[in-house]
């Protein structure tokens, strides 16, 4: 038996379909019939406004949420109080300068590891008169 080929336009809409899945559920409701909505596919095109309602909804969903965490993030910036985040900033900075200290004390720096090894691979000291 041989695979009936379908139009181009035809697969088009299949994939359109399978990213619209409302659309599916309007059709078997009774709502729309599917020549219908092939005919407004064709003469209105994907990117259609009229499409939006039968979009996933979990890419609904996903846009929702990007919008929410932006406008979390900007209501978070405006609440700040720069006073404290300086404060906390000079806190973290001199925390870093004690954990330096530390490692120069100990002499687990990189600088110390070089300066070692640099002066064992050149035998001769030249100096400037």
């Amino acid at each position: 038996m041989k695979a009936k080929k379908n139009h181009p336009s035809v697969q088009q809409f299949k994939e359109f379909v399978k990213e619209h899945p409302k659309l599916v559920q309007e059709v078997r409701k009774g709502n729309k019939e599917w020549q219908e909505v092939f005919e407004d596919w064709y003469l209105l095109g994907e990117n259609d406004v009229i499409w939006k309602q039968y979009k996933n909804i979990a890419e609904q969903n996903a846009d929702e949420k990007k919008s929410d965490f932006m406008t979390q993030m900007l209501s978070a910036v405006k609440k700040m109080d720069a006073n404290t985040v300086n404060h906390h900033i000079s806190n973290v900075s001199s925390t870093i300068s004690t954990i330096q200290g530390l490692f120069n004390q100990f002499g687990l720096t990189k600088g110390s590891s070089q300066t070692s090894s640099s002066k064992s691979q050149q035998p001769f000291s030249f100096r400037k008169d």
